[in-house]
């Protein structure tokens, strides 16, 4: 037996289905936003469950009153100028006004008032709706209040904080910050430490910014003019919620870099100021003590060319008068005797761990422990060293006399009676993964054929050429050898001897 399936019955809606007014009068009745319809007036004709609740007034009460029962009368009359001025070109007009309760409370409404126009283009009705947004305009305040105390504190705060985005855009920062982007000529200070801490920060702090965090590392930012800074760095990484649409389900965000800076020059010069006093010492010390070794040296040099003469005519006098020359053989063992006892007295070089420095510390450290005799010789200093320079590894002391000895050598060749103009270039540049120190002066300059003289032991163009290169360049050459890095002598572009010194990045000391 089978069973005839039951027909459904459904309603199909369409285009020309109309809703019946009391749907539309019930919709706008329960609506959770207060409504009201007035007429031309103001006079409220109609007014759902919602206003009720907002304003106080029961619909009893409200229908046919102006709706300016609801004015405190304190908002500024040009928001009701603006207000009838829209409506009365119809069109819609939106604002805030302060209202207040059948009960005396003030509330602030959110108001959204829309002219009604018949076919004929007339306006009949004001169609409005409102709501109470007193609790949103408060939390609004706390938050903008907050804001504001927290970029004062922040502002007033003696420390500079950049915050970067993860293209390391500085999206947020202080006075302090401002003040770093002026005092040190730079578009953006926290890319220029960050150069200088973490190297390849940028491709990191996309990829792995938790490798660009680190605490309390200080950099030191060399400027043309003026002394050096010496900012101590905090880096920590944060999240910043994004304010999109589509996070809003979600936990979308991005990670920032937050950098705080403290300026730490004042106690870095104290230090400085000691340490430079300690090394003036260790310097006068090492350079008497590298004379005694090359005037020691150069004197053992000189005896030996006589003696390697007598050897010689030893040798000649071997065969016609053996004993004459037996007798100069024993004079001439007994003298190498001496020669060697002399060398071992000889003082050694100081043996210096490896470490890593800064090339214009060392520079910095030289000048300073060269100011007085550069002031009595009249020496102007024109020090242009790169803002920020990767450190090396290397041995500290003998750089020190490394650039030293080049900084002596310009000195007494441009401390000639009656020589005018007296000028001492240092500049430190990078390129091509080197560390390049450049020291020009202004002196007589130096000839083609003594440039590679200069550096012979024990040379020297002392005289009445008019030209001078001082001594001790074979030491110089030496530790810059020992660096893994060449030196090279050159005319400086004001026609005096130009020393350049190429440091590897990657040279490993031996």
């Amino acid at each position: 037996m089978s069973v005839a399936p039951l027909a459904q019955s459904r309603v199909e809606a369409t285009p020309d289905a109309a809703l019946p007014p009391e749907a539309y009068r019930q919709a706008v009745d329960q609506a959770d936003l207060a409504i009201s319809i007035t007429d031309p007036k103001a006079r409220i004709l109609f007014a759902n469950e919602a206003f009720t609740r907002v304003t106080g007034y029961s619909r009893d009460e409200i229908i046919g009153k102006n709706e300016s029962v609801l004015s405190n009368h304190t908002t500024p009359p040009a928001v009701y100028k603006e207000l009838w001025g829209e409506l009365s070109e119809q069109r819609p007009w939106s604002g805030r006004l302060l209202n207040r309760r059948k009960d005396g409370e003030l509330y602030l409404a959110e108001l959204s008032i829309s002219p009604v126009v018949d076919g004929a283009g007339k306006t009949t009705h004001y169609l409005g709706m409102h709501r109470d947004i007193t609790e949103l305009h408060r939390l609004e305040r706390v938050v903008r209040n907050q804001k504001h105390l927290i970029e004062t504190v922040v502002d007033a705060a003696p420390i500079a904080f950049a915050l970067l985005d993860p293209t390391g855009r500085v999206i947020l920062d202080n006075q302090e910050y401002k003040k770093l982007v002026t005092d040190l000529h730079a578009k953006e200070p926290a890319h220029q430490l960050l150069d200088s801490l973490v190297p390849g920060w940028s491709e990191l702090l996309a990829n792995s910014p938790e490798n660009c965090a680190f605490v309390s590392r200080e950099a030191r930012i060399d400027r043309p003019a003026g002394r050096a800074r010496w900012l101590s760095v905090t880096s920590s990484v944060i999240d910043i919620h994004a304010d999109c649409a589509d996070s809003y389900f979600c936990a979308a965000g991005q990670t920032g870099l937050l950098m705080v800076i403290s300026d730490i020059t004042t106690l870095r010069d104290e230090q400085e100021r000691a340490r430079a006093a300690a090394l003036q010492a260790v310097l006068a010390e090492e350079e008497r003590t590298a004379a005694i070794r090359e005037g020691l040296s150069a004197a053992i040099f000189r005896l030996e060319e006589p003696m390697n003469v007598m050897s010689s005519v030893v040798n000649v006098l071997q065969r016609r008068d053996p004993a004459a020359a037996d007798v100069l053989n024993q004079a001439l063992a007994a003298s190498r005797e001496h020669l060697e006892a002399l060398r071992q007295v000889i003082p050694q070089s100081p043996q210096e761990i490896v470490v890593r420095v800064n090339i214009n510390e060392i520079l910095r450290d030289v000048l300073e422990v060269s100011t007085p005799r550069l002031l009595a010789a009249g020496v102007v200093v024109d020090w242009q060293p790169a803002a920020t320079l990767p450190p090396i590894l290397g041995r500290p002391l003998q750089l020190r006399m490394l650039f030293k000895a080049l900084v002596d050598n310009a000195i007494e060749a441009m401390n000639i009676k009656g020589w005018k103009r007296r000028e001492l270039s240092l500049i430190s540049t990078v390129a091509h993964d080197c560390i390049i120190i450049s020291v020009l002066d202004s002196g007589p300059g130096i000839p083609p054929e003594w440039r590679q003289k200069a550096f012979e032991p024990f040379f020297t163009a002392k005289g009445g050429s008019g030209r001078h290169i001082g001594t001790g360049l074979s030491r110089v050459q030496q530790v810059v050898a020992d660096h893994g890095g060449i030196i090279d002598l050159d005319d400086s572009p004001s026609g005096g001897c130009a020393a350049i010194v190429e440091l590897r990045l990657d040279g490993d000391p031996i």
